[in-house]
């Protein structure tokens, strides 16, 4: 069995030094899409480093994303082809708002093992905590094809029922033609997302944009639209990718207020609203 469940969460948790510096941000911040119109005060806040904010999904890449899901892929008791391995969910945890820069402790490890009957599907858990305390908790589900059925605890279901009505606000965002390659450049280099030969051999027509731009450039949609603008209001942040996009294409992001935190739910416009992301919440202050 590639995967020993008892012998992945048993393992010795890695540990790291990540740091980051306000040019990390402005990069990250651009990958999203940010600075149109590069001279409107609300997108100055992601762009300027004399006014710079930092979106709370920029601990995604922090330091590049150190330890990283390919390191938590090579964990004691996990060895599996990455050709089957699929990003599947990822959620956020803020313990306080992330500083222009830094210099922190990242560690990884995985948190649990569930078998989904066709796959397995690994959490893998990176804290990461720096001087003055806890700054934040990454999880990403990880989904390995044809590693099921052991007959080990299948996990808790990540669907959510639909929100009711219609969405308080819907937010279009065309992406460039460049989109993943820019955002590439703060940290995740798998050349599914540059390299139209690879993206082929991958099954997709060209390649495809990161599953955590989209993620980011949603987040940034929720602060923007309905909490004012201020990114430390945010307190956590989930999601399930159920789609590719490509990029050039236009995002659709329907958004719906509730009681301590914000719905979403997001579709590619041109693929008659192919889901993108879905199960998405934002609880915030």
């Amino acid at each position: 069995m590639p995967i020993d469940a008892a012998k992945a969460l048993a393992a010795e948790p890695r540990s790291g030094e990540i740091t980051w510096d306000r040019k990390d941000v402005l990069l990250y911040h651009l990958g999203l899409g940010a600075g149109v119109p590069a001279t409107d005060p609300d997108e100055l806040r992601y762009t300027l480093e004399s006014r710079l904010h930092v979106l709370p999904s920029f601990a995604t890449v922090a330091g590049s994303g150190s330890p990283g899901v390919i390191s938590g892929l090579s964990m004691p008791g996990v060895d599996v082809d990455l050709a089957r391995v699929l990003h599947g969910g990822q959620s956020l945890t803020l313990h306080r708002p992330i500083p222009v820069e830094g210099t922190a402790t990242a560690t990884g490890r995985i948190a649990a093992v569930y078998d989904k009957g066709k796959a397995a599907v690994l959490v893998m858990r990176t804290e990461v905590t720096d001087a003055d305390g806890p700054l934040w908790t990454n999880d990403a589900q990880i989904f390995v094809r044809g590693e099921g059925g052991w007959g080990g605890d299948r996990g808790p279901s990540t669907r959510l029922e639909p929100p009711a009505g219609e969405p308080d606000r819907t937010v279009e965002k065309r992406l460039r033609e460049d989109q993943a390659l820019l955002y590439r450049l703060s940290g995740d280099w798998n050349p599914l997302h540059a390299d139209p030969e690879f993206a082929k051999v991958a099954g997709f027509d060209r390649p495809i944009l990161h599953g955590l731009c989209t993620y980011g450039i949603t987040l940034k949609a929720v602060v923007d639209t309905l909490l004012g603008g201020d990114v430390t209001r945010v307190r956590s942040y989930t999601t399930r990718f159920a789609g590719v996009v490509y990029p050039g294409e236009t995002l659709r992001i329907r958004m719906w207020r509730q009681e301590g935190s914000v719905r979403a739910a997001v579709s590619a416009v041109e693929r008659d609203d192919a889901p993108v992301l879905a199960d998405t919440v934002v609880e915030h202050s």
